[in-house]
């Protein structure tokens, strides 16, 4: 049956708005585990950093979807808290909010084809071992230029 024509772009745009809200809701199923990817690899990384200056040098605790890191340096024989950075799922963006400080650090997330993940830095696409680094590079070498 065709349809007389000013409902041919009412029935296109219907397919468009279906399909943007069948792509939102894959994308807010994926973060939870975005976020356990995440932890993984930041997980990967402080263990490094935990090797070569201490066990006591960075904490990291991921409760309820959100991860707190805390960054220390031995001060006169006690352990100080020099950063800390919390990431949650923020599904506004859809992405991760990043709290270090004073401006909050937004990363987009997105799922392509196959269940891959995207991450975009404002017009950067990035991969996660470059989101790891941007996460912690100031905060664990912080008197290095970056």
């Amino acid at each position: 049956m065709k349809l007389p024509m000013n409902l041919q772009w009412l029935q296109m745009r219907i397919g468009e708005e279906q399909e943007r809200r069948q792509r939102e809701d894959n994308i807010r199923k994926r973060m939870p585990s975005a976020l356990e990817e995440l932890y993984g690899s930041l997980t990967e990384c402080l263990e490094s950093y935990k090797q070569a200056f201490g066990a006591r040098a960075a904490v990291m605790h991921f409760v309820s979807g959100r991860m707190r890191i805390e960054i220390r340096e031995e001060v006169e024989s006690r352990w100080v808290t020099r950063a800390e950075i919390v990431i949650a799922n923020d599904l506004t963006i859809p992405g991760f909010r990043i709290e270090r400080g004073a401006e909050p650090y937004l990363i987009e997330v997105g799922v392509l084809a196959g269940d891959k993940l995207f991450y975009r830095d404002g017009d950067d696409y990035i991969t996660l071992e470059e989101l790891t680094r941007r996460i912690l590079d100031r905060s664990l070498f912080p008197k290095l230029a970056a």
